[in-house]
């Protein structure tokens, strides 16, 4: 089954992916795509990803912290492994 669009055409991007941010988070995203006139969400989040994977790095803590420890406001990653 392929999704389309309102109009009818093939939707090109078939995965949909779900997150939940908390109010602060969802305003800072809505900030960032009104001062560079993105037409959605989706499209800030897009443009955030792409500019995100370009920056060498990662965790620093090899991706093993909880969820809630990457938050888009945090100052930094968690520097501790996951906590128990």
């Amino acid at each position: 089954m392929t999704e389309t669009t309102y109009k009818g055409n093939d939707l090109l991007r078939g995965e949909r992916l779900q997150i939940m941010l908390d109010p602060d988070e969802l305003r800072v995203l809505d900030d960032f795509r009104f001062a560079n006139r993105m037409p959605s969400r989706a499209a800030a989040v897009r443009e955030l990803l792409r500019r995100g994977l370009g920056v060498a790095g990662g965790p620093l803590d090899g991706g093993a912290g909880p969820s809630q420890s990457y938050g888009v406001l945090d100052p930094a990653p968690p520097t501790g492994g996951a906590k128990g």
